[in-house]
């Protein structure tokens, strides 16, 4: 089971869009699942809205979470704020094992649902997911980065020098 898990029945969608936000256990749980130090908060506010047999989910996702620098470890506050465009879909017919599918980009925003529910917290919480940046470096990275020897060494050798110079000389 989800972490975040907040299913909605498509037999009655909400008129009005949702908020949905996470209680401090599931903010601990996620933040495992994630990797990450903590979550302190994480809400997302969402219309629902049907398209035949699909549902479209549309709205923003929030939080507020603490990560560890790639380099040197130490602890970053990061806050996120990102859309969320999401489609919920009823399975396809089903395919032939050896039959060839070809995805557009549109096609990477569907999630397939079965029977009258889907779990907008799990999408919710895979949109935040994709918003965390899993290479966060923070201020003292280069310093870390020093420290440990893997900071890049000055480039010599012929072409060195050309980096020096202005591409677009001043006019005279």
């Amino acid at each position: 089971m989800s972490e975040f898990s907040r299913l909605v029945d498509i037999r009655s969608l909400p008129a009005a869009p949702i908020r949905l936000e996470a209680e401090p256990a599931e903010c601990a749980a996620l933040a495992r699942r994630f990797d990450i130090v903590a979550i302190h908060d994480f809400e997302a506010t969402v219309a629902l809205e049907k398209d035949g047999a699909a549902i479209d989910a549309t709205g923003r996702l929030a939080a507020r979470l603490v990560q560890s620098c790639a380099v040197s470890g130490e602890d970053l506050a990061v806050t996120i704020d990102e859309p969320v465009v999401l489609r919920f879909v009823p399975p396809g017919a089903p395919r032939r094992p050896d039959e060839e599918v070809e995805l557009e980009a549109e096609d990477c925003d569907e999630i397939e649902f079965e029977g009258t529910q889907f779990d907008l917290g799990e999408a919710l919480a895979q949109s935040l997911a994709l918003a965390i940046d899993p290479f966060l470096t923070g201020p003292g990275a280069e310093e870390a980065r020093r420290k440990a020897g893997i900071v890049d060494e000055p480039a010599s050798g012929p072409f060195a020098a050309l980096k020096g110079l202005k591409l677009n000389p001043p006019a005279s």
